[in-house]
């Protein structure tokens, strides 16, 4: 088991790792080198031999292999992004990279996402490096750059340009994943991500005729953009249902001692009564049932009298696993012959099995540390690393093991203002994670 000391080092990890602004606006301007060499440095403390690359100069990842005792086991990825998303300090109720810890709390940007995984993985190899400790099989463990952007300089970087230092490598684990979820019940369900729904981020342009704007133009590319927009927006998309959703029914529906045999699952209708029984659980699914778009930026014109020859929109699309030919056509239809669509930008739909051995070491572990709990499957609504990474046949589970109270809204303070972990949350995940890394 973890000794005391990783207790006490991933607090100051996390802590740390807040403190080293990484702040990603997507336009290039982000530096992780700094925390890239600070978790080099822990690694390098533990025995590994931690290598630092970049793309791009500044944009730093860090790459490490730990051997296992059994070299004919598969490895296993072990990877956490180092970048965060902007934050205003204005809004916060302390400054959100003070890494202050108060009342049993971490406060800061990267608190959930992701520097205290980050700091739960050098808390745990170090406190291996302590007892001598080895895991079974090869961990490979990655600190990646960029992650808040096109992951272009990170994992995409790592996996295109250094496939060899992930040789061995089928599986992996990272962010959002394993963390409590009170239904307001009593019931504390762990949800482990077993796939993720595709980006596709789109720009739509409408062309049409430029011209005064006291004049009747029927070729007005703001009203075309804005047509599309519209039924894009109105669009219902059909209901869906991937294996590991269709896993995650099957468990809540048992959980809460409610039917959900597969006819009723192929219906929309069937699935709506089983999400209304569910209550606060349904929360879980409600999001990957289907795809998605929603149009979240515009830009037209330059005077308020001149009818502009192009508008321009740009869609979060989101599609499943599988989907992606759906999402398509989709989209040909209700952008219409007046307005054409590219992707902006574009990741795949990823899945894993939720029978692996894998898994079940998972929740095994887990349960070890929260017997109380419920552990379930689910498919995230956005995406990690895990895309980039499966370019390399390495199937991606989403494992960052938080115990967390009731009222902690955890997915409202990812991107949010205030996010913090509290301390036992840390120490928790410190706990299973070791336990997991050790006998998967």
């Amino acid at each position: 088991m973890a000794d005391a000391q990783a207790l006490d080092e991933v607090v100051r990890f996390t802590s740390d790792l807040i403190r080293i602004d990484t702040t990603n606006r997507g336009g290039g301007d982000c530096r992780e080198r700094p925390a890239a060499e600070y978790a080099a440095e822990q690694l390098a403390a533990a025995g590994t031999r931690p290598v630092l690359l970049e793309r791009t100069p500044g944009r730093t990842n860090v790459v490490a292999r730990i051997e296992g005792t059994d070299p004919s086991a598969p490895a296993l990825l072990v990877h956490g992004h180092l970048d965060v998303v902007p934050a205003q300090a204005a809004d916060w109720s302390v400054h959100p990279f003070s890494g202050e810890v108060r009342d049993g709390v971490v406060w800061g940007r990267g608190a959930v996402d992701m520097k205290n995984m980050d700091a739960m993985i050098l808390a745990v190899v170090r406190s291996w490096a302590r007892q001598g400790v080895r895991p079974r099989r090869d961990l490979v463990v990655a600190f990646t750059a960029d992650e808040e952007a096109s992951a272009e300089d990170g994992s995409g970087f790592l996996a295109e340009e250094h496939p060899e230092l992930f040789e061995g490598c089928t599986e992996g684990i990272s962010e959002s994943g394993a963390y409590t979820f009170h239904d307001g019940a009593g019931r504390q369900i762990y949800p482990i991500a077993a796939g993720e729904r595709g980006t596709a981020w789109l720009k739509l342009t409408a062309r049409g005729r430029a011209g005064h704007g006291s004049r009747v133009n029927t070729e007005n590319a703001v009203t075309r953009l804005a047509a599309a927009i519209t039924r894009i927006g109105a669009h219902q998309w059909p209901l869906r249902l991937t294996p590991t959703v269709r896993a995650a029914l099957g468990e809540l529906a048992a959980l809460y001692g409610l039917e959900a045999d597969p006819d009723s699952l192929d219906s929309a209708d069937g699935v709506d009564v089983l999400l209304d029984k569910l209550g606060p659980a349904a929360r879980l699914v409600e999001a990957t049932l289907r795809n998605s778009a929603n149009p979240t930026m515009l830009e037209a014109g330059y005077k308020v009298n001149v009818i502009p020859g192009e508008a321009v929109a740009h869609v979060d699309g989101r599609y499943l696993p599988g989907g992606e030919d759906e999402f398509r056509a989709t989209l040909d239809r209700l952008t219409g012959p007046d307005v054409d669509w590219e992707f902006h930008h574009r990741e795949v739909a990823i899945q894993a099995p939720v029978d692996s051995p894998t898994f079940a070491a998972m929740r095994a572990a887990v349960q070890e540390f929260a017997p109380e709990g419920h552990v379930v499957p689910y498919c995230m609504a956005g995406g990690t690393d895990a895309k980039q990474f499966s370019r390399l046949g390495i199937t991606g589970y989403g494992f960052s093991p938080l115990k967390l109270p009731e009222g902690f809204d955890y997915d409202a303070l990812f991107h949010g203002v205030d996010e913090r972990v509290p301390v036992e949350a840390l120490h928790f995940g410190v706990r299973v994670l070791d336990r997991f890394l050790r006998t998967s």
